[in-house]
């Protein structure tokens, strides 16, 4: 029955919007409640660029995981006491979005797909920060591990930049040179593209129907790219921020 009243279903194909992508990521965190955290506890992912890694490696990988294997990596020791159904039903829409969004976009576009890195300013100079997206993806990638595994060492060795980023290997990337330190920052994004064609291809099924590219008029702006605004910033320093 539909009527002037009706609840409208939620888009669940939309990428999520600036507001909303902030209010996720203050919940990924707010979540945790400190004085309840003890040593060996997993806070799971507390934050959108890891969550980011966390769906990219979920959408990529040799199997379709659904939200019942993977929401618990999200949650870690710290899953939410929710106030209300309503509650519950409008986060998970939103992680449902943003990892469709993550996809659509490796299906459709994938030549302009970015990970979701942080920055940070010191001293006048802005570095790129890598480690919560690798770590994110890193624990993908572990929900179905053995099946990863089955590549050999084509995989490994385009998950080696991303590694080089996490609790796994001790953040070794980072003993580097500077100039090396980059070299592997910039490697994450294409092999990580890499890693979802190689498997896309070899799945020998059609995308679910939940993750079906959705064709649009305009090409994707990249979050390097200039921003289509005019102002002549990249576009992860101007309109989407």
């Amino acid at each position: 029955m539909t009527g002037r009243n009706a609840p409208v279903a939620p888009d669940v194909f939309a990428p999520l919007d600036n507001d909303e992508l902030d209010r996720l990521d203050r919940f990924l965190l707010d979540r945790i409640d400190e004085d309840a955290w003890r040593e060996g506890m997993d806070e799971g992912i507390f934050n959108m660029s890891m969550l980011d890694g966390l769906l990219t490696a979920v959408v990529s990988g040799p199997i379709t995981l659904m939200p019942s294997r993977w929401l618990p990596a999200v949650w870690g020791d710290f899953e939410p006491v929710w106030d209300s159904m309503a509650d519950a039903e409008h986060v998970l829409t939103l992680l449902m979005r943003h990892m469709n969004s993550i996809a659509s976009h490796l299906i459709e576009e994938p030549d302009s797909f970015e990970p979701l890195f942080l920055e940070r300013e010191v001293e006048g100079k802005t570095y790129t920060v890598v480690d919560e997206w690798c770590e994110g993806y890193r624990r993908g990638v572990e929900l179905a591990e053995d099946d990863w595994r089955a590549s050999g060492e084509e995989i490994a060795a385009l998950l080696e930049p991303v590694y080089a980023f996490t609790e796994a290997s001790a953040w070794l990337g980072h003993e580097r040179a500077d100039d090396a330190v980059e070299a592997l920052q910039l490697a994450i994004a294409p092999n990580v593209r890499a890693i979802h064609a190689y498997w896309l291809a070899r799945r020998g099924d059609a995308p679910p129907a939940a993750v079906a590219p959705i064709r649009r008029a305009e090409p994707r702006v990249g979050r390097n790219d200039p921003c289509p605004c005019g102002s002549g910033k990249k576009y992860k320093k101007c309109c989407l921020q």
